[in-house]
């Protein structure tokens, strides 16, 4: 089917007309210079036959999501909106790169590359599902690069409240990256179809395609949705991919919704675990705190900041360094007598008595010294045990060999929401995962032994007791 023309770029007070960036089904992106401040923009125009009321309903509302979003380093910036003269509502935005959405389809792009992109992407998913928005058209395409190559996510046209995705009319959707109950209708959009989609882009970021897309074959939208909805994906079919990585994004491909990680920050932890694998250092997660985090961000006796490490609150330090009042005594130099003794007539003859007087005060002193860190260590020991008191401890860590990978599996000990399991392997870095079952590719015989931790907000529980799978025999 032949492309249409561009519309013709609409006249915007402050802005001059460059060039046409691209096309798209309900509008055109053009490039302006913004006079004031000087700089170049991209302006998102919605083409004058799709204007109806709805349609500009659907256009403010991407101007207020992102505008409350795009403080987030991975969405795009958007500047001001409004609708031109003609009557076009138009959105002023950052000026992006699309090589991403292009790249992928012409070279492989590295696999450290494409789990950086995916952790910062899905930092924007779930800071926008934190905020109550799901934007239900993630795809490569809408992955566009600042001019300092930081991923960001773009196009929230379709976006809607998790309130209004469950009774909102059917929705223009990408079908190769769209799950299947979406497909089928039967949802326009939770977070689980948004986990489904995150995976189906990384994946095709990795494979050069999407993932029901095989190549020689008929790929037309009846065949993708009908693969989508009864078949699994294609192996992506590359040697640098970690095995384990495929099975995080099978999983969030899973057929059936609830088989997918739980939230988008299960899929998170789970792509900063294969990161700690290969020896990377883990990309952060941009999430913003939640709101209680931020109430008791000042509280100075806070000790359950997120992200924080254990440690002793500041105010306690300098309290315990403090001597209390009858610890402090004017100390005499030895052999010297009592500033008032040392300026009369007195005689010097050796004090015996006050010797012993001072070497009794100073014994008190000492004790008293003594007992004040005693106290203050039981206290900190106290605190320990009260911080770590809570956390679970897994206990059930059972292993299997399958085809040259060892299974390791446990059940959840009671895991909170900002929860993760801290896996170590021998004297690697540990592994931070939300997922209750980690593997480990072996190519020569030996053992293989994990213990299990759980880590809530940098301190962490008990460990489990190691568990070793012999990879000769699977014991």
């Amino acid at each position: 089917m032949a492309r249409r023309l561009p519309s013709q770029p609409p006249n915007l007070p402050g802005f001059s007309y460059v060039r046409i960036l691209g096309s798209g089904g309900f509008a055109d992106v053009f490039l302006y210079e913004q006079n004031l401040p000087r700089r170049q923009v991209a302006v998102k125009v919605m083409l004058a036959e799709v204007v109806t009321s709805q349609v500009r309903h659907m256009f403010q509302a991407e101007a207020n999501l992102m505008a409350q979003l795009s403080t987030h380093p991975s969405i795009l910036t958007v500047y001001q909106a409004g609708v031109s003269s003609d009557g076009r509502p138009y959105l002023v935005m950052e000026l992006c790169s699309a090589a991403i959405g292009l790249r992928y389809r012409e070279q492989p792009i590295a696999v450290p590359e494409v789990l950086s992109i995916g952790i910062k992407i899905a930092s924007a998913v779930e800071t926008a599902h934190r905020s109550g928005v799901l934007h239900r058209d993630i795809k490569p395409s809408n992955i566009l690069t600042t001019a300092y190559g930081h991923p960001v996510l773009s196009d929230f046209g379709i976006a809607a409240t998790l309130s209004e995705a469950e009774s909102s009319e059917p929705i223009g959707l990408s079908i190769p990256w769209s799950a299947p109950e979406v497909l089928l209708d039967e949802t326009s959009g939770t977070v689980a179809s948004e986990i489904w989609a995150l995976g189906a882009s990384i994946y095709s970021l990795l494979a050069g395609r999407s993932p029901f897309e095989v190549p020689g074959k008929d790929n037309t939208s009846a065949d993708l949705i009908q693969r989508i909805t009864k078949s699994k994906p294609q192996p992506i079919g590359r040697e640098d991919l970690p095995h384990r990585l495929e099975v995080i994004l099978a999983r969030a491909m899973s057929k059936k919704p609830e088989a997918r990680q739980h939230s988008v920050l299960e899929l998170i932890r789970e792509l900063q675990s294969v990161e700690t694998e290969l020896g990377l250092a883990q990309t952060s997660m941009e999430v913003a705190m939640d709101e209680w985090a931020l109430a008791t961000a000042s509280d100075p006796d806070d000790r359950t900041r997120i992200g924080g490490v254990v440690s002793v609150d500041p105010a306690g330090r300098r309290r315990k360094r403090k001597l209390p009042a009858s610890a402090i005594v004017t100390r005499t130099p030895p052999g010297t007598l009592p500033r008032e003794s040392a300026g009369s007539g007195a005689s010097r003859e050796p004090d015996t008595q006050g010797r012993w007087t001072r070497a009794l005060v100073w014994s008190l002193v000492a004790c008293s010294v003594l007992v004040v860190l005693l106290g203050a260590t039981a206290a900190f020991v106290l605190v320990r045990v009260a911080a770590n008191g809570d956390i679970p401890t897994v206990r059930d860590v059972s292993g299997r060999l399958d085809n040259g990978t060892v299974i390791f599996s446990w059940n959840d000990p009671g895991l909170q929401a900002q929860d993760a399991y801290q896996v170590s392997v021998g004297t690697a870095p540990p592994s931070i995962q939300r997922s209750t079952e980690f593997r480990v590719d072996v190519n020569t015989g030996g053992s293989v032994c994990i213990t299990v931790t759980v880590n809530r907000d940098g301190k962490t529980g008990q460990p489990s007791s190691p568990k070793c799978v012999d990879s000769a025999n699977g014991t």
